[in-house]
């Protein structure tokens, strides 16, 4: 399929040049002569973020195979409403309870609730994917003519159980996104060259990682496009604009041992999603489309467009 399909090499080449221009600025960038170049946080200073990103990472691993199997044997095909909500909500369940229920996992258990890093980072997360939900797909079903076709419960036009699977999918993202900055500070010399170094790693993995959930989720006939090579390309930049400011602003919470308080991480989170949504609109003002907010989706009224095998069922 990948070494086959035009719109997947396209999207590969401009991946590529990037990754070569992202190259020749780290050659340009003074290293640190001395330092840790840590990829997680210190354990000396910030245990619990550490042991967050840890167990989000190997929960990570959990939900993806659980997702390869549902798309790649094309269980989905017997799923309904209720099934699509029992596995997001499921699936999504131990990273929003462990801090309550489990907070031993990330060496949370002897701190107040309200000041565990694992409390501020689901919060943060938790707050940027319902705006992206809530608000972002309807730019998506503008301007990128986006449809989600599946039988669910909706929530301003959204299928309900997609604010429970991006939560999972957003945590994953952050913490790679983490990773791979933190990578950045603690090698490159500070300057105005690692900071333009930064602005394009924050541009490359943002749209690396939009490009790849499009094409991950590809075999799910319940999602698409009206132009797949449009959504591909130029749609995985549109995408991209989520991160190029979630990655850095997710970053500050709790990093290299400087605590944020919870009314901060929301405020930041909120400010993040404003961010985020002007970015979008901007988007949408240059190629002089309307947004229209529907709260139903076509296939509520229009029993032909549900995907199969629920064709001519309503969604």
């Amino acid at each position: 399929f990948i070494s086959q399909d035009p719109t997947v090499h396209a999207t590969l080449k401009i991946i590529g040049a990037m990754t070569l221009g992202l190259a020749g600025l780290g050659l340009a960038c003074p290293g640190l002569q001395d330092g840790h170049r840590n990829w997680l946080p210190e354990a000396s200073t910030a245990p619990q973020k550490r042991k967050w990103e840890l167990f989000s990472l190997r929960y990570g691993c959990f939900w993806i195979l659980a997702f390869g199997i549902i798309i790649g044997g094309e269980l989905f095909v017997w799923f309904d409403d209720v099934h699509y909500m029992v596995v997001c909500v499921g699936l999504a369940s131990p990273l929003l309870l462990q801090p309550f229920v489990f907070p031993s996992i990330t060496d949370d258990a002897d701190v107040v609730w309200y000041e565990r890093y694992s409390v501020k980072a689901n919060t943060w997360i938790a707050i940027f994917s319902f705006i992206g939900n809530y608000w972002y797909t309807h730019y998506f079903y503008t301007v990128l003519q986006a449809y989600y076709t599946m039988p669910s419960w909706d929530l301003n036009g959204v299928p309900i159980p997609l604010y429970f699977a991006t939560h999972f999918y957003f945590c994953f993202y952050h913490v790679l996104a983490n990773m791979a900055l933190r990578k950045t500070f603690s090698t490159l010399a500070p300057g105005i060259m690692r900071n333009v170094f930064v602005v394009a790693l924050v541009i490359e993995i943002s749209y690396i990682t939009a490009f790849m959930e499009s094409l991950t989720i590809s075999g799910f006939p319940c999602y698409g496009f009206s132009d797949r090579f449009l959504a591909y390309t130029l749609g995985s930049a549109f995408y991209g604009l989520y991160f190029v400011v979630s990655f850095p602003m997710f970053l500050r919470v709790d990093e290299n041992g400087a605590k944020m308080s919870l009314f901060t991480v929301v405020v930041e989170a909120l400010a993040s999603g404003m961010a985020v949504l002007i970015l979008l609109d901007a988007v949408r003002v240059a190629l002089g489309q309307d947004l229209v907010f529907k709260l139903d989706r076509p296939c509520k009224s229009d029993a032909a467009l549900t995907c199969e095998p629920f064709t001519y069922k309503t969604c």
